[in-house]
Parts: C-alpha cells; structure tokens; sequence
C-alpha cells in the first residue's frame, strides 16, 4: 500500500474530517496519514484506542514514536497521559493498550536502525521560554532529524525551514499556511528545500515537527 508516498510534494491532511478504519486488533482504529507498505510499513497514522483495548505484544523492529494526544496510554512500562512524547527504538518490545481509552499520533520505521535512545517526556515541561510569541521544546535531535513542540501564541509568526522537509501536527490551535487553515488534527508535510511560514490563529496554537527526515524515508526491511 502507498499513501502519500511522493516526498517531492506538499500534503496536507485534515485528519479530523477523515473517517476511523478498523485494525487488525478489536477496539483499535486507526486514521493514515502516510504509508509505504501493509501491516508493515513505514507509517504515519493517528491511532484510537477503545477502553479497555489492547495491542498484541510485539517488538519494534524498526522502531517507533507517538505522542499521546488524549487519554492515557499504557504498557508494562507505564503509563503514559496525554502531552507525552515516546521514543521506542529498534530492538524494544511492549504490549500497549488502554484501560480508559486514548488516541496518539504514532509514527513507525522511520529510526536510524543503529539507535537504542529509549525514552519519553512531558512536552510542556520541556518549552523554553517564548521568543516573540513562540516558546519551543527540542525533544530529540541527530544527525537525520530534529523533533520539537511548539506553543504559539495567537497572531504570532512562526517561520522555519530544513533542508531535509519539515512535517507538522497541530495538536491545538490553529495556524494559516499557505493560504489554507490547519486546525487542530491537520497534519502537513513540505518536501525538501520549502520553508514553512504560518500565523497562529485567535486561539493559539500547538505544533509537533518533525524535520530533516525526508532524506531517508523508504520501505520498511523485512
């Protein structure tokens, strides 16, 4: 299966507005955003679990990171509430699920096959203080990609650019770009060499990018 799979173009996709499809797991459905491949793929997608739904134990073979957008997610390591950031990489294994039910943004083979940083934070715990109206969190960076979080207050610019492609999810909020408005779900990938440059709308808004990645984007190895 290919979804959104030319990296040369600007996509946006308004997620909200997309209907949930069943996974293979019961209680589990899911929202695609991008995809090369089938049950295993490079991946993009946000992911609902139903209360008290669980995934089949597996391993990440080519790693995975989400963030949880609402609820509380959880496996045998913890759990982990909404504003949370995870890295699972290559070689780590769980059994996910959730005992109330939570919805994450999850993003799978797309680590280094090399990297073994395993972790997680709170988003908001990490924000600098703002420089003209944006405050910014780095939450992970190598030499193949840069993750941030981002809160940005209402009208303010937000401008930046990357070599490798830059990828944003807003969590909340909403921000104009390229004439179009991104509300909270919209999710928006510029290939290599475009820059970004949004205005925050009345309410603000918060942003998860990804950066410099596009470079290596290709079929999962199995």
């Amino acid at each position: 299966m290919e979804l959104n799979a030319d990296f040369s173009q600007r996509v946006v996709v308004h997620s909200d507005q997309l209907e949930w499809n069943a996974s293979p797991m019961p209680g589990v459905d899911r929202r695609m955003l991008d995809r090369i491949g089938g049950e295993v793929a490079r991946a993009t997608t946000i992911v609902r679990y139903a209360p008290e739904s669980k995934f089949s134990a597996h391993t990440h073979s080519g790693g995975e990171e989400f963030i949880v957008l609402d609820g509380v997610f959880q496996d045998e390591h913890g759990d982990f509430p909404e504003g949370t950031y995870v890295r699972n990489p290559p070689t780590t294994s769980h059994t996910p699920g959730s005992e109330q039910g939570c919805t994450i943004f999850v993003k799978l083979w797309q680590f280094d096959m090399e990297d073994r940083n395993q972790f997680r934070k709170n988003m908001a715990d990490e924000l600098a203080a703002p420089v003209n109206g944006v405050a910014t969190a780095q939450l992970h960076s190598d030499d193949r990609e840069t993750v941030t979080y981002s809160h940005i207050d209402a009208g303010a610019a937000f401008d930046m650019s990357d070599d490798g492609g830059i990828e944003m999810l807003v969590i909340a909020g909403s921000l104009t770009e390229g004439g179009e408005t991104l509300g909270k779900g919209s999710w928006l990938r510029l290939p290599e060499g475009q820059t970004l440059s949004a205005v925050a709308g009345a309410e603000g808004a918060k942003v998860w990018i990804k950066s410099g990645h596009l470079p290596h984007a290709k079929p999962p190895a199995v």
